[in-house]
Parts: structure tokens; C-alpha cells; sequence
């Protein structure tokens, strides 16, 4: 099943962390770790909350895989336009399982910047400076 998540700069560093093939934990005030089911919800909460009320001002959309199995396990939840605002909710104690269960890397498909960003973003991955796509994460140099 592919899912879609709008990430800030900093969670996405967090998921580079671990090679692009897990969620990190949930914060203690985040107790539901949400996937969107479509990449249009994913780049309007990326473009409409991340790029104007993050710091930094910058929302990126991201997709993975995963398995059937592992997703089907939590309800869609509609939290607004019936077919656009889908939602899976991963309690954050479960996010360990939920990512046992990702296939392949968590890859970056756009990315959205505020008038105030001063960070550098490569247009062709979509990723901040410094940060490698999945593709090359294995051939980087400790």
C-alpha cells in the first residue's frame, strides 16, 4: 500500500538517520503518528502548514510502501473532505511495528518553502542540502 506523510526539516533529518526506512518516535505530545492516504492531502498540509507555521518554513512530501497487512490493521479515519483528508492513526506506541512493516526507502516527492526559508533545496530531489536521497544513502562516507 502506498502512503504519503508532509514532514518539516527536522523529522525528515530524522528519517535520513535511519537510512530512509523508518518513522521516528513520536514526541511525547504526539501520540498518533498519521500517514495520508493520497499526495494531494500530503502536499496541502506541506504547502499550507509546514512552509508557513514550521520553523524553519519549509514542508516536504514524502511516500512509502507498505505492507498490505501491517496498514489494513488501522482504520481510515476522514478528517474532512470525504475523499481527499484520509488518514491512518499509528498510536505511537504501535510505530515500531508499523515500520517493521515499511518496504523499501521513504523517498521525497516535492517540497514546499515560506517567504522566510533561508536553506538551500536541490529542485531534482527535493531535498535540503546535505541530506543524500535513499538511492545514494548506502555509498555515503561515515
Amino acid at each position: 500500500m502506498t502512503l504519503y506523510r508532509p514532514t518539516g526539516l527536522h523529522e525528515l533529518h530524522l528519517v535520513a538517520e535511519r537510512d530512509w526506512r523508518a518513522w521516528p518516535p513520536r514526541l511525547p505530545d504526539q501520540p498518533i503518528f498519521y500517514p495520508v492516504l493520497n499526495a494531494e492531502y500530503a502536499e496541502e498540509i506541506a504547502r499550507d502548514w509546514n512552509a508557513k507555521r514550521n520553523d524553519p518554513p519549509v514542508g516536504f512530501v514524502t511516500t512509502f510502501e507498505v505492507r498490505a497487512e501491517v496498514a489494513t490493521r488501522y482504520e481510515i479515519q476522514v478528517v474532512g473532505a470525504q475523499d481527499r483528508h484520509q488518514e491512518l492513526w499509528v498510536p505511537a506506541e504501535e510505530l515500531d511495528a508499523f515500520n517493521g512493516g515499511i518496504i523499501g526507502p521513504i523517498r521525497v516527492l516535492a517540497h514546499f518553502v515560506g517567504a522566510e526559508y533561508d536553506g538551500r533545496i536541490d529542485r531534482k530531489t527535493h531535498l535540503p542540502e546535505g541530506l543524500l536521497p535513499p538511492e545514494h544513502e548506502s555509498k555515503a562516507t561515515p
